[in-house]
């Protein structure tokens, strides 16, 4: 997987540039709740953020660019939060973390602005994050590292594969309990947890 480039055309040297720059991802999240993706402009956004439409343009180049920002940014903190849980809790085994990461991810669900609907990226573009490699594969990757720096298990290519499905198929079944209930079904996340849990229990068995 390769670094994750920023989205920006020139990173902020300044404090109060970088603070108009959050404004602006801070607004960009406020509309995408409001309106999604498709109500989403450079203009729209620099009135939101209250800076001159220029001022968008100096850092980001359109919409698109702006939105990848907020979908790094989420993924950011998302591992940060992984990160935090995997260091406070006391796991018996990597496998038990399922709960842990998809509370998580519906936590971020329901509270953080805009996350419901680009959450990683996917409503503007499946490589939003990284053009050699689609959102979710970037995620597991994400989570891979934190694992193995965490865990201390061998960073193998089936380790990759195992995080990369249990990503897809859990991408696929949250979106599906919160298209049926806009904070997340609770009966479907649980049945989330418990496929994913039972494919890693049953992968780590065969290794």
């Amino acid at each position: 997987m390769t670094e994750l480039r920023t989205p920006l055309r020139r990173l902020p040297a300044q404090r109060r540039s970088a603070e108009r720059v959050q404004r602006m991802l801070d607004a960009c999240a406020e509309i995408l709740d409001e309106d999604g993706y498709d109500g989403l402009t450079t203009t729209r956004i620099a009135q939101r953020a209250e800076v001159a439409i220029g001022s968008v343009y100096q850092f980001f180049p359109d919409k698109r660019a702006v939105a990848q920002a907020l979908a790094l940014r989420n993924l950011d903190r998302f591992g940060e939060r992984v990160s935090r849980r995997l260091a406070e809790d006391d796991f018996d085994h990597w496998s038990d973390t399922v709960g842990a990461i998809i509370e998580i991810f519906v936590d971020m669900h329901r509270t953080v602005p805009g996350f419901r609907v680009l959450r990683f990226g996917d409503v503007a573009d499946v490589n939003l994050l990284d053009a050699a490699a689609d959102n979710n594969s970037v995620v597991a990757d994400r989570l891979r590292r934190l694992i193995v720096e965490r865990f201390g298990v061998a960073d193998t290519p089936e380790l990759a594969r195992a995080l990369a499905i249990s990503v897809e198929a859990g991408d696929a079944v949250l979106k599906m309990a919160f298209r049926r209930d806009p904070d997340g079904d609770p009966a479907i996340v649980a049945e989330a947890e418990r496929m994913i849990h039972a494919y890693l229990a049953h992968h780590i068995s065969d290794r």
